[in-house]
């Protein structure tokens, strides 16, 4: 597994700096390889939770979905909307997304099964969905909603699996936290990190807040939005 962040300093390209000996370079990455049986866990808390049935990509080009289960994308995302509640179809017109089943060869989906990607936009005359991701016909997604509640329990619901875990003791972590969480999402500043120290104990804790966090989903990794990506080293 590959865990980290982009730099999140910079409002353009070139606009970070890497030090690099008594160089300063404006890209490259930094970092660490580690090899063997390392006991390092791994944590990617997306904060989503599905809203409606799982659908099956029926037809869809690129980063567009034309039909799911034979219908129009649109149509179908009406028709969910329309029976939620209030509050979470506000949720949907204030920051939608999509789900895309990473593995399809099992029985039942759950929430860590997802890898989450941000809708950008829909075609009311085409009835389309455009995503920030590359889909095909045949895979299964889920829509998906986020709040400040929802992130809050999917990453202490991950961090409590680790705590329950009696083969493992966190002894310290990394922790890369996308920018557009904090504040921006919580009520109460440093909340991954409170999260971390209250599940797991008050761990040497190192990270910054990133512009995209990286980490894995299922066996694949992946480069991700509004996510908690951690790395916990045993004791």
């Amino acid at each position: 597994p590959i865990v980290g962040g982009n730099a999140s300093g910079g409002q353009a390209p070139e606009e970070n700096r890497l030090l690099a000996g008594d160089q300063v370079v404006t890209e490259g990455a930094a970092a660490i390889l580690l090899r063997g049986n390392t006991g390092i866990r791994t944590l990617v808390s997306q904060g989503c939770r599905p809203v409606g049935d799982h659908l099956v990509i029926t037809r869809s080009e690129g980063n567009v979905i034309y039909e799911l289960g034979g219908k129009p994308a649109l149509l179908q995302l009406k028709q969910i909307f329309d029976t939620l509640p209030t509050h979470e179809q506000s949720l949907i017109q204030h920051g939608l997304h999509v789900g895309r089943v990473v593995s399809e060869y099992q029985d039942q989906f759950e929430q860590g099964d997802f890898l989450v990607r941000n809708v950008l936009g829909i075609d009311p005359d085409k009835g389309s969905i455009a995503v920030a991701d590359f889909l095909r016909p045949g895979q299964t997604i889920q829509f998906q909603i986020r709040d400040q509640h929802t992130a809050d329990v999917e990453l202490n619901q991950l961090l409590q699996k680790l705590q329950d875990d009696e083969n493992f003791t966190a002894g310290g972590g990394l922790l890369f936290s996308c920018n557009g969480r904090g504040t921006r999402l919580f009520s109460e500043p440093h909340h991954d990190a409170s999260a971390v120290d209250q599940a797991l104990g008050p761990i040497p804790l190192a990270g910054f807040f990133a512009a995209g966090e990286i980490g894995p989903v299922g066996k694949e990794n992946f480069v991700h939005g509004f996510t908690a990506s951690m790395a916990l080293f045993p004791a």
